[in-house]
């Protein structure tokens, strides 16, 4: 081969070259221009949603809303009795739910995670997630509701619990999951039990993301309503007993926005306002506490 030909052979693999990276190039400036356009599509709706939940919310918002119970048509009244039984409710199923999930999988990921038996867990734990509220609201009713044939606190209890608890098992697997095997080695050679080593180890490594998934999951039935129409239904006054029906403040905003009197739809897009802004403190405070220590 000539030194002519050589160097037209060198000239046209590198026209090849350029042309490959300024198809590259353009495939990338598209890809990411797509990729912005969605981002800022979906950051449209969420910053609209937010404005509206603001601007009606706050105009709802007074110390008789915090302090007085729902009020019969154009009357004076708050949430009072809702907050707290939404409260409560929560509370009540975060404190049963978490402790079930988180032990569920650190099973799943540190002792049994190729059985017969954490195969079957996690399909049932994947339908779980999958399924609609109102399935599991539905299945708490035929099981306690209508047995006991009462509405009660407890039966929301149970049904936003079952909502919680698939939702931290797959986020404690998963970040257990993530940790390197490595720690669990070292840890091992030092003579730590098992048990030792999934506390002071895998799990402090992993706090962070469990909390992430606790809060994901308050967030979750913080605003479920379903569930709650069909276990504690509602109630229009103050109750502190969970065997009695419970107000809670999803069913009260459906029931409120719902209807033709103004002062109900303040109060609805009050409660709104309320539930947002007490799930943006939560994970807040849950980033705030995680990350400081």
């Amino acid at each position: 081969m000539s030194t002519g030909e050589a160097l037209l052979q060198s000239a046209a693999l590198d026209a090849t070259r350029q042309a490959r990276y300024a198809q590259r190039k353009l495939v990338n400036k598209v890809a990411l221009t797509l990729s912005l356009m969605a981002m800022a599509f979906g950051l449209f709706w969420l910053f609209w949603i937010l404005f509206e939940t603001v601007r009606l919310g706050v105009g709802g918002l007074n110390w008789a809303t915090l302090t007085q119970m729902t009020p019969p048509p154009n009357d004076e009244g708050g949430l009072a009795n809702a907050m707290y039984g939404s409260f409560l409710m929560v509370m009540l199923a975060t404190f049963v739910g978490t402790p079930i999930g988180i032990m569920a999988g650190i099973y799943l990921a540190e002792f049994d995670s190729k059985g017969w038996l954490a195969t079957i867990t996690r399909f049932v734990n994947d339908i779980l997630l999958s399924a609609p509220s109102i399935v599991i609201g539905l299945f708490v009713y035929a099981v306690v509701v209508s047995r006991f044939k009462a509405f009660s606190g407890w039966a929301g209890v149970i049904a936003l619990a079952l909502i919680v608890i698939p939702v931290v098992i797959r986020t404690t697997e998963n970040m257990l999951q993530l940790i390197p095997a490595g720690l669990r080695e070292a840890a091992y050679a030092l003579g730590a039990p098992k048990w030792k080593v999934i506390l002071s180890i895998t799990l402090k490594s992993a706090r962070a993301g469990v909390v992430t998934g606790v809060m994901l999951a308050i967030a979750r039935i913080a605003g479920e309503t379903a569930p709650l129409l069909f276990t504690a239904l509602s109630n229009q006054f103050w109750t502190s007993s969970l065997s009695e029906p419970m107000a809670s403040l999803p069913v009260t905003i459906f029931k409120f926005a719902m209807s033709p009197y103004e002062n109900w739809q303040k109060l609805a897009w009050a409660g709104v306002f309320l539930i947002t802004m007490a799930v943006l403190g939560l994970n807040i405070l849950a980033r705030v506490v995680t990350r400081a220590r």
